[in-house]
């Protein structure tokens, strides 16, 4: 078992890669990380003595300062290595550099130079490592106006705040899921390393586009999902990771649970549960009093529960999190909850007759391979 740490695990990368390897413990030990170990050197040199790989993501992306950016970098890069070499350990190590490396700024300079000490080190050492160019990241709970541009039109489309786009340029683009499962192939790799290596690593991406184009899908999700319920079409998974990322800046606590427009004539009652442009499988079960389905969570897969009949309660909790938010729903006015990626959930039966549940769930995936994960909320 491959004892891995992540400097920079509170990070939007970092808390997606540990989470990640969470999901594979018969191959994986995670060595805790805090920002305050930087500060402790103790702790930071008992970090590094424990680990087999070390990923350093932790590094400032923006500051009113550029300088700041730079010696911040760099500081966290000669801090790591007197770690190592103080407790005279030599882990394989992953460092997350940039496309920006290249440009004439103070971000990309730390990047370049950053890098450039590890290589050093890691020669002088006979150690291995690995300096990862990586392209622009988005994806779920990236930080508004400072991980991403994407999380930022998010943030704004969803509270009421109109984007703008600054510079329409072409961007390379990689979804955090797929950098996560490059990193684990890296990090897989090391068990059969016969020898050190040293390697630079341009990290393919998954999109090239222009920024007004990205802005122009978000839009129309905000305008097809958020304010009238359509699932849109989603062409590929690029699609699929842009719409699962918009869909985690919705304030889940008040958008939900969305009441449904019920047609009632002498016949009964017609109730339309999902309006959708995708595929995917429709399903409905019945539970009986307290009785509780689900308690696990999705990485990829979007998934929306409609109660028609009876009383239920609905738990999510995102994970690596303590806050449960409770939906309760009731035939009489039916309404439905949409699943968000990496929230634990699941449904409670909390009236005294039988529940009925519909779901639908996409599976664009290959329904095969699995992506579902227990855990309680």
């Amino acid at each position: 078992m491959l004892k891995i740490g992540i400097t920079g695990q509170a990070g939007f990368v970092g808390t997606h890669l540990y989470h990640t390897l969470g999901l594979y413990p018969d191959e994986f030990e995670r060595i805790p990380f805090e920002d305050a170990f930087f500060e402790q050197p103790d702790q930071l040199r008992t970090f590094v003595g424990q680990c087999d790989v070390v990923v350093h993501l932790a590094a400032m992306n923006r500051h009113s300062d550029p300088q700041v950016i730079y010696n911040t970098n760099l500081r966290l890069v000669k801090q790591l290595i007197a770690a190592m070499e103080a407790e005279q350990v030599s882990p394989h190590v992953l460092f997350s550099s940039s496309t920006q490396e290249e440009r004439d700024n103070e971000y990309g300079q730390s990047k370049r130079e950053g890098r450039q000490l590890l290589e050093q080190w890691v020669k002088a050492n006979k150690a291995s490592f690995t300096g990862m160019v990586v392209p622009n990241v988005f994806g779920p709970f990236g930080q508004p106006f400072y991980n991403s541009f994407i999380a930022t039109f998010c943030h704004q489309l969803t509270h009421g705040e109109t984007p703008e786009v600054q510079q329409d340029s072409a961007v390379r683009l990689i979804y955090v899921g797929n950098l996560c499962q490059h990193l684990l192939a890296k990090i897989r790799s090391v068990r059969g390393l016969a020898s050190p290596v040293v390697e630079r690593d341009e990290v393919p991406y998954d999109l090239e586009s222009n920024v007004s184009s990205i802005l122009n899908l978000l839009s129309r999700f905000k305008t097809l999902y958020a304010d009238q319920g359509f699932i849109p079409e989603l062409k590929n998974s690029n699609d699929i990771n842009l719409f699962n990322t918009f869909r985690c800046y919705l304030d889940q606590a008040s958008h939900f649970p969305v009441k449904l427009v019920q047609h009632a004539d002498p016949r009964g009652v017609f109730v339309e549960t999902i309006k959708l442009g995708v595929g995917g499988q429709v399903s409905f079960s019945t539970t009986v009093p307290g009785i509780t389905r689900g308690n696990h969570y999705h990485t990829r897969k979007i998934e929306r529960f409609t109660v028609i009949k009876g009383r239920a309660q609905i738990q999510l909790r995102k994970i690596g999190t303590d806050e449960v938010l409770n939906f309760e729903l009731d035939g009489s006015e039916p309404a439905y909850v949409d699943m968000p990626i990496w929230y634990t959930h699941n449904i409670t039966n909390i009236g005294d007759d039988e529940l009925y549940t519909q779901f639908w769930i996409n599976e664009w995936y290959d329904p095969t391979d699995g992506d579902t994960y227990f855990e309680k909320v």
